[in-house]
Parts: structure tokens; C-alpha cells; sequence
């Protein structure tokens, strides 16, 4: 869910449900740990002319055990999930999207790099996950749908993490990651970093106290 409205329509962006763009689908690919990667996007949604850099950057900085339980909230058509069920290969990976075009992109783009460990839940911020924990939750928020949004999912992010478990979230500047990483530091229950920084972008990482509970 970036910052992204390409070719759409006056109101209608990437955190509309049913986007009201012409669907115009295409085949974009990337390397990811030496695989080349496979996916159908379509406008109406995020980064339909290929991976963002943020989305990259994300990616690029992602630490994934084989077992781990990964939620890609907000997953667009699914370039952070794919990778993510790659890396989690005796794991779980739930992506979540709001928008409907998106979602059977991302259906389609889990079938079409044979990814067994994944599926798809339609839905805003966690109310498709409504009492599961995850060992990480990554995301490009929507910040063009407004600063209470964003603040959303960062307030309730805790309380869908296994103890120990980490958010990881990637903004520009402009998008006011500055902002959000001194709310999160002083809001967060546990320790906020900065993972890595590139083309305005900052990779930052929030990890829940590892006290032993809430597994």
C-alpha cells in the first residue's frame, strides 16, 4: 500500500476497494536471492510499472528464518510476500490488501511462483488477522490515505507479534518517516532502529519485547 496512485481516476487510489481504473495488466520480473521472479500487475494499484524502491529497499533488508510467520499487511501484488514465502520455506506468510484488484493479482502471482506457504486475505490494516501473531509484519503503509492510517497499524502492529517478533516499515521523507520514527520511539514497547537508508528511503525496524509470552 505505498505512495502511488499511477493512472487513476479523481478519488480512486491504491486504498479504494474497488479500484475504478481500465485494468490494464502486464508482466514485470526481479531477482530475488538469485531467483528470478515472476508477476502480473495491473493499474488501480500500487507500483503498476514495476517495484518501487522503497518496496526494494524493503525487501533488500528483510530477515526471514526458514519457520518464521510472516505478515505482509498491505501487500499490494505481492512482491514482498513472494520474497518473504521464499525465504520462510517451512514458515507461513499471510498477505493482507484492501483492495480487491490487488489481492487476485497477489493470488495469482503466489500460483504463478509456485508458492504452496502463502495465501491472500482481503481486508484493512489487521482485521483480517484478527487474533493471530506473526515473528515479523513488514509494510509499505498507505500514506496517502492520512496520517491516522499510518498511525493505525503502527498502534496495533504490537499486538500482533510473537514475543521478540519485529515490524519493519519503509517510507521517504516526503511521506513524513522522519515523523513516524520519533513516534515510534516513543511509543513503541520495544527498541526502533534504523535498518538502512537509500533514494530518500529509510528501512526502519520496531522489535516486541522478547519477555517470553505471547507465543
Amino acid at each position: 500500500m505505498p505512495d502511488d496512485d499511477e493512472a487513476a481516476p479523481p478519488g480512486d487510489q491504491y486504498f479504494t476497494e474497488r479500484p475504478r481504473s481500465r485494468s490494464t495488466p502486464r508482466t514485470l520480473r526481479f531477482l530475488y536471492r538469485g531467483e528470478l521472479l515472476a508477476f502480473v500487475v495491473d493499474q488501480g494499484i500500487f507500483a503498476s510499472h514495476g517495484l518501487d524502491p522503497g518496496t526494494a529497499l524493503l525487501i533488500e533488508n528483510l530477515t526471514i528464518g526458514r519457520t518464521d510467520r510472516v505478515l505482509d499487511l498491505g501487500c499490494g501484488w505481492g512482491a514482498v510476500g513472494v520474497a518473504a514465502a521464499k525465504a520462510a520455506r517451512e514458515g507461513r506468510v499471510i498477505l493482507t490488501e484492501v483492495n480487491r484488484r490487488a489481492a487476485r493479482l497477489a493470488e495469482k502471482n503466489l500460483e504463478r511462483n509456485r508458492i504452496m506457504n502463502a495465501e491472500v486475505r482481503v481486508g484493512p490494516f489487521f482485521e483480517p488477522v484478527p487474533d493471530e501473531r506473526f515473528d515479523l509484519i513488514a509494510t509499505n503503509p498507505p500514506y496517502r490515505a492520512g496520517r491516522l492510517h499510518v498511525l493505525r497499524i503502527l498502534t496495533e502492529a504490537p499486538l500482533h507479534l510473537r514475543s521478540g517478533g519485529r515490524l519493519v516499515v519503509v517510507g521517504k521523507g516526503s511521506q513524513g518517516i522522519r515523523f513516524y520514527q520519533e513516534w515510534m520511539g516513543a511509543h513503541w514497547p520495544g527498541p526502533v532502529e534504523v535498518l538502512a537508508r537509500g533514494a530518500g528511503y529509510r528501512v526502519l525496524e520496531a522489535r516486541h519485547p522478547g519477555n517470553g509470552t505471547a507465543k
